[in-house]
């Protein structure tokens, strides 16, 4: 049993398997995961778990190169926008795309961490970076 951080199981193993490049999605309860894209499903009711918290966790556990979430998640909530932002840290660049963009490139992911967020467009893609050199320390 791990004393610290993740505890469960599939996210520890599908973020220790996670390459440079490779993307992660956390995603609210709501957003289609594409077929032959693997699911970590955490959503047990509405609200729990919640995506801040998740995202905190995941986030929390990987290098984060980079972070893309739907543009309609700036006009429709600006502060879950902001609460991301500030969870990333500021060296993380943080690309807008449409939302339709957004699910397509989440057809990409090794897999979609599904949570029991109901607030729409709460989902981001994570791409991993490398824990050496610059960019990791």
């Amino acid at each position: 049993m791990r004393r610290d951080g993740l505890l469960h199981a599939d996210l520890v193993g599908l973020l220790a398997a996670l390459g440079h490049g490779q993307t992660v999605v956390v995603a609210d309860a709501g957003l289609p995961i594409p077929p032959g894209v693997r699911r970590i499903d955490l959503a047990v009711m509405p609200g729990l778990p919640g995506f801040l918290p998740v995202l905190e966790a995941v986030a929390g556990a990987m290098v984060v190169e980079g972070a893309t979430v739907a543009e309609e998640l700036a006009a429709g909530n600006p502060s879950l926008l902001g609460e991301i932002r500030k969870l990333l840290g500021p060296d993380v660049p943080l690309e807008r795309v449409p939302h339709e963009e957004l699910k397509r490139q989440s057809g990409q992911a090794a897999a979609v961490v599904r949570t029991g967020e109901f607030t729409p467009y709460a989902n981001v893609i994570l791409r991993a970076g490398v824990a050496f050199g610059p960019a990791g320390r």
